[in-house]
């Protein structure tokens, strides 16, 4: 397949990069800063432009048969800027007409599972009130997605860790893995490119764990 990847500098988007090449893909990575971007590969084409700028988008994403995100904010500070980064994206694909849209999003995000053990809820409560304007930033993000021409997924892990890929986690569609706290982000990463081809996932939000 044909992919492009944005927020290729962080931490999902640069395993979904080198796992792409290794199954054999052909990757676009956007860039801002291509000095910034160690990871090399047969398949591999650097494209450096500001994701502000969805007319500068456009060629990154014609042709391609899916785009991957792991554009957002990486601290408190950072909040607003998965919506804010998101929208030119959009824009770039619905004028080239391509479809297929996966980003990272957050766990809390989902409905509350009804059998969520107590300790389990008091923790997301605490999560919720710390990062809430995080969250804020990423439910207009969802909804956004929601309104657009796409074929997106939404998809929702806990904490991250750095860990090494295992290929072993669950999702659910439309909420999260029971008691689920924890996924390394190589496994996030491993998980948005199995979902390109699940039509299942299509138009959802799906959580992520181990």
């Amino acid at each position: 397949m044909k992919l492009t990847v944005f927020g290729a500098t962080g931490g999902i988007g640069q395993e979904i990069v080198k796992q792409a090449l290794a199954a054999g893909h052909k990757v676009t990575a956007v860039v801002r800063d291509p000095a910034r971007f160690t990871v090399t590969g047969r398949g591999l084409e650097v494209f450096a432009a500001q994701v502000t700028d969805a007319e500068a988008l456009r060629p990154a994403v014609a042709g391609r048969d899916a785009v991957l995100s792991g554009l957002g904010a990486r601290t408190r500070k950072d909040a607003g800027i998965a919506a804010t980064l998101t929208r030119p994206v959009l824009r770039a694909m619905e004028a080239e007409g391509t479809r297929r849209l996966l980003v990272v999003s957050a766990g809390p995000l989902a409905p509350v599972p009804w059998r969520q053990p107590l300790v389990d809820r008091l923790i997301l409560s605490v999560i919720n009130a710390v990062l809430k304007d995080v969250y804020a930033d990423l439910r207009v993000m969802e909804d956004d997605l929601a309104r657009s021409a796409t074929d997106w997924t939404s998809v929702r892990p806990p904490k991250l860790l750095n860990k090494p890929v295992t290929g072993t986690y669950r999702t659910v569609i439309g909420g999260n893995p029971l008691s689920g706290r924890t996924i390394a982000r190589a496994d996030v990463a491993h998980a948005m490119l199995k979902m390109i081809d699940d039509p299942a996932t299509v138009g959802q939000g799906v959580g992520v764990a181990y």
